[in-house]
């Protein structure tokens, strides 16, 4: 016999030898030797449930004596084995050494058959129109597994409600679902929201929403991905094309900095003049970013790049008007401007490319001119030198890890860090929460510390080891286990916080880190939770936010915006950006209020038009690839290379020829970036916990990783400086009476933020602009729940509609950021009524 190895478990499948670790269940086991046991219930990043009995098979166990405890050998000294008298679910036993498993005999398939026989009682014969016609699983295993004919009369089906729209964006055919609960249970274990449930009973059980509004998940796409037959399908996609009709292009989610692998499904249309368009979007597996799962902002905010909005040929401003130009004339304008100009500005979103940011940066290089990150969010300097370290792996986090979440709500601004983060929790990592207001992680906590806005630094602090004793049980206790755990990581955000707070807060959760030695190891160090996909890689450019961007811009006299809109978010920024003396050079992909204050717009091409990468916030180089090359509009790093170029702004020549040219670039010059280059983006050689195949009952129908997984960046070297903590710095004080508030910004999902108002799809998840207030403090205001209430910002009058939440901190207000209101940290507000 083999030698056991400590945790592992040999076994025989089929007569074939197999040494897993201890508890692999031997549906798992059977894939790992090539072995292909059906299943329908079963998915390997859900809990067992053994609903289906796709999976029987036979098991032989060890016999073992039971007056000493010894197992009873043959007289060929091998190990005896008893079959039991029933077939068991593969799906929910664990292997035990020596046990034998038989998945081909005639007992099993004749299992097989008569269970594929049972589930097409009443299953439609509807598969030429079925949206998973090409991907189903019923469909496959019935041709490999199923009776040629059935013994049941058509007559007798069960026929269910079709169409059925169980949100606003799923919809659920009843008559083809097969009662797996894959969705009921995904929605249950993995999405934390328990809002799909059976009903009734026997043949009349069916799948029903209990939320108000239906469906009420970020996550609820995925169950389309895992449905094992058409049942439930996306409101975008459903008849929409067949699986083979469609080609698949690798990409990168850009809507937060989690940085999820996505899989564009793309076909060319008549209907659209020839042009390729995209169907649908699909998760992309990559274990160490998003397993196999994305939420419904990655899915479904595509919709974004159908708008009418998109800039379709370069403008010139004349006579005061914008006019139509062609590149040549654009260009020339912007670089005569650049030419003369003696204090330019380069203001930066965290939506471009680092091959963009990159050229972007050499157009003020050499000390002249300012390279601006539009944020309001600092701390990327603290974590290229701390962040999350090469070869990390949140879901490899447990009983050995432990990680804090400062100031964010992870479920709105990094849905699957949230969901990734929840799962560590659940199998023992300790998770210690610290914010102004409950979120959603708290459910999860181990421990959870309230603080009063603007008292987020000190709260950290309070964590260090030589402090912790003076601030209470609570906070020594949650200390304590931050500093024994050998595995340590700091998840901080922005809520509630403005520019130099959240400065702050980057400094003490980096001394925290250092001072219990978690950092420079793997699954240690500070993630940022940005606000844009691409944020750590602009500060990698070198590109910072300040604190007075208003009074830089007054400074510049000619300003080039790329992919930010501040006219629409700010009035202060507005009435620097439009004053008469200064030139405006605009590079984005949408004509938006920004726009139209410009002298120069030219357009560059949104995220499936071009070669690029970003850096999430887990400091993970990823790229994506382009669907197709629009005439009308040009790479980002194209155009902001020519720009230095040209205009002779540059000391050495800026590459601009390709992305893969400008990462090289990157790769001698940018700190950290060494070796970082599009052949080794595009490695995908690496084991996964599970067996990897294209098997569509195993999996779903998210798309295998066979193009690239992306590199994670070393740290830079540790600099002493960046620990500039103000000890003596006084937390700000909120007014205690009277009609004054203290007005915090706090991040949603569905924003008002530009893509994802153009995402038409999305409109009724779109978050109403609201004043969140607890009820105490809205009785001393004389504010009702759902009525509107006046009040001065800054000079300004605005009007919102009160939301009364309980656990929200006195004299507090709380507003979306993205929602109408200029805020980018704490403000005092006056009630007006």
């Amino acid at each position: 016999m083999t030698p056991v190895r400590e945790n592992q478990v040999t076994l025989t499948i089929n007569g074939k030898k197999v040494t897993v670790p201890a508890g692999t269940l031997i549906v798992d086991a059977a894939r790992q030797a090539g072995i292909d046991i059906p299943v329908f219930c079963y998915h390997p990043e859900l809990v067992p449930a053994g609903m289906c009995r796709m999976c029987l098979v036979e098991i032989g166990r060890p016999v073992v004596d039971r007056s000493t405890g010894n197992t009873v050998l043959e007289n060929d000294g091998t190990v005896k084995v008893q079959f039991g008298p029933k077939l068991e679910t593969a799906c929910t036993t664990p292997v035990t050494e020596a046990m034998q498993v038989v998945t081909d005999s005639h007992k099993v398939m004749a299992a097989r058959k008569e269970n594929l026989e049972f589930i097409l009682t009443s299953h439609p014969l509807d598969c030429p129109i079925c949206d998973k016609g090409g991907e189903c699983a019923l469909q496959n295993l019935t041709m490999a597994y199923g009776p040629g004919e059935s013994r049941f009369l058509l007559d007798e089906k069960k026929h269910f409600e079709k169409h059925k729209p169980l949100g606003d964006l799923i919809i659920l055919d009843r008559e083809r679902c097969i009662q797996c609960g894959r969705c009921v249970r995904f929605q249950q274990d993995v999405a934390g929201d328990p809002v799909l449930a059976f009903y009734h009973r026997g043949r009349s059980t069916e799948i029903i929403t209990n939320s108000e509004p239906g469906f009420d998940s970020i996550f609820s796409g995925n169950t389309t991905d895992i449905c094992p037959v058409g049942a439930l399908t996306t409101v975008d996609f459903r008849f929409g094309a067949r699986p083979w009709e469609m080609e698949r292009t690798a990409s990168i989610c850009s809507h937060c900095a989690v940085g999820c692998n996505l899989t564009y499904n793309i076909r060319r249309e008549a209907v659209n003049g020839g042009k390729t368009v995209i169907k649908r979007v699909m998760p992309r597996r990559n274990e160490k970013v998003n397993d196999c799962w994305i939420c419904d902002k990655g899915r479904f905010g595509y919709h974004y790049l159908e708008s009418e909005s998109l800039l379709s040929k370069p403008l010139v401003k004349k006579d005061g008007r914008l006019v139509d130009s062609d590149w040549d004339e654009a260009l020339r304008t912007a670089e005569r401007a650049l030419a003369v100009a003696k204090a330019p500005l380069v203001l930066a979103g965290g939506g471009l490319s680092n091959e963009g940011l990159f050229n972007l940066s050499r157009i003020v290089k050499d000390g002249w001119g300012e390279n601006i990150l539009y944020s309001y969010m600092a701390g990327g300097d603290i974590t290229a030198q701390i962040g999350l370290s090469h070869d990390s792996n949140l879901g490899n986090l447990g009983p050995q890890s432990a990680v804090i979440v400062v100031a964010s709500d992870l479920h709105e601004e990094g849905p699957i860090w949230w969901q990734r983060i929840k799962e560590s929790a659940q199998r023992g990592m300790s998770l210690i929460v610290l914010n102004t207001r409950p979120t959603r992680l708290d459910q999860y906590a181990s421990h959870i510390i309230r603080y009063e806005p603007g008292h987020e630094s000190e709260t950290v602090r309070s964590l260090f080891p030589e402090n912790a004793a003076g601030f209470g049980e609570e906070i020594n206790s949650a200390s304590a286990t931050f500093t024994k755990a050998t595995e340590g990581i700091i998840f901080y955000g922005s809520d509630g916080l403005g520019l130099e707070d959240s400065q702050d807060l980057a400094d003490s959760c980096g001394q925290l880190l250092v001072k219990t030695d978690h950092f420079a190891k793997p699954n240690n160090g500070l993630v940022g939770v940005w606000h844009a996909p691409n944020l750590q890689g602009a500060w990698d450019m070198g590109f910072c936010p300040v604190n007075d961007l208003a009074g830089e811009i007054q400074k510049a006299d000619v300003l080039v915006l790329a992919g930010v809109n501040p006219v629409a978010e700010n009035p202060d920024l507005a009435e620097a950006i439009k004053r008469p003396d200064l030139f405006t050079i605009c590079l984005d992909s949408f004509f938006h209020e920004t726009a139209m204050e410009s002298h120069v717009v030219l357009p560059v091409c949104t995220i499936t038009e071009q070669d690029g990468t970003f850096t999430s916030g887990e400091r993970r180089v990823q790229r994506f690839f382009p669907i197709n090359h629009p005439q009308d509009r040009k790479a980002d790093y194209e155009v902001a290379g020519h720009l230095a170029n040209t205009a002779g702004l540059s000391l050495t020549n800026v590459e601009n020829r390709s992305a893969s040219l400008v990462m090289a670039e990157i790769s001698r010059q940018v700190a950290g970036y060494k070796g970082i280059h599009f052949e080794a983006l595009g490695q995908t050689n690496y084991w996964t916990d599970h067996e990897r195949t294209s098997t569509i009952h195993y999996f779903g129908t998210s798309f295998e990783n066979d193009i690239s997984l992306g590199i994670q960046l070393e740290n830079q070297k540790l600099q002493v400086q960046f620990m500039r903590l103000a000890d003596d710095k006084q937390p700000g004080r909120l007014p205690e009476k009277g009609k004054k508030l203290t007005l915090l910004p706090i991040t949603y999902i569905y924003d008002q933020n530009w893509p994802i108002v153009q995402a038409k799809v999305l409109q009724k998840r779109l978050m109403s602009p609201s004043l969140k207030v607890n009820l105490k403090t809205a009785e001393d205001l004389k504010l009702s729940n759902g009525k509107i209430c006046r009040f001065e910002l800054a000079g300004r009058q605005y009007s919102l509609k009160v939301e009364i939440e309980n656990d929200l901190p006195d004299r507090c207000a709380f507003v979306g950021r993205q929602m109408g209101i200029p805020i980018s940290g704490p403000q005092t507000i006056t009630v007006l009524g």
